[in-house]
């Protein structure tokens, strides 16, 4: 698979952001256009954050199928709040072309944090309880990273994975080898779609 570069960058206009891809030895005059002349005519671009991974251009399409409902049409502009995005990006195997002078771990570390932290006054969402979302037990759930990896609804609360019971909060961190916590709702999807974004459409109701 082709190695290249996955990126995300704000705008003027809060809340709206640009992700995209460019060959590995791109990258710094692809920012320097953007930053520069701006996208769609939308001014303002800053760079966030730049991963090299392998296979950027199958891991752009799993980006936008994640984030599909957010994009402006015909455009890599996205509706959502750029650690959303920074979360996903840092947690692919990869090298961080920027910043270059923070770690990965440490990256997606506050980067999760932050995303935990959104839409909620005391900066936590109640867990998830599958019913709320009409899940049923039993039900199959797909990790977002390898749809081959299924996981079945043991209780309200709780997921199933290799004949264990896990929490998916646990499950998503052990998958993604991480040591720190894990907002698991990101990281699996049911019939297609994302458990946070079936989570913000009944809360959208």
């Amino acid at each position: 698979m082709a190695k290249g570069v996955l990126y995300v960058m704000t705008t003027v206009v809060d809340g709206l952001i640009k992700i995209g891809k460019t060959g590995s030895s791109n990258f710094e005059s692809r920012m320097y256009t953007l930053e520069r002349n701006g996208y769609a005519n939308v001014t303002g671009l800053k760079r966030r954050f730049a991963i090299e991974v392998e296979g950027y251009d199958e891991k752009e399409d799993l980006l936008d199928t994640i984030f599909e409902k957010s994009n402006v049409p015909g455009t890599e502009l996205f509706a959502l709040d750029v650690n959303l995005v920074i979360q996903l990006l840092s947690s692919f195997e990869g090298t961080v072309i920027y910043p270059i002078t923070e770690k990965k771990e440490q990256i997606f570390v506050e980067a999760t944090n932050k995303v935990e932290k959104l839409g909620e006054p005391d900066g936590k969402k109640s867990r998830l309880r599958f019913s709320d979302i009409g899940i049923p037990m039993g039900a199959e759930l797909t990790y977002i990273h390898d749809k081959s990896v299924k996981v079945y609804v043991s209780d309200d609360t709780h997921v199933e994975y290799n004949g264990e019971v896990w929490s998916m909060s646990k499950l998503a961190q052990v998958l993604l080898k991480r040591n720190s916590p894990v907002q698991g709702t990101l990281h699996f999807a049911y019939k297609g779609k994302r458990l946070t974004d079936l989570r913000d459409e009944l809360e959208n109701k």
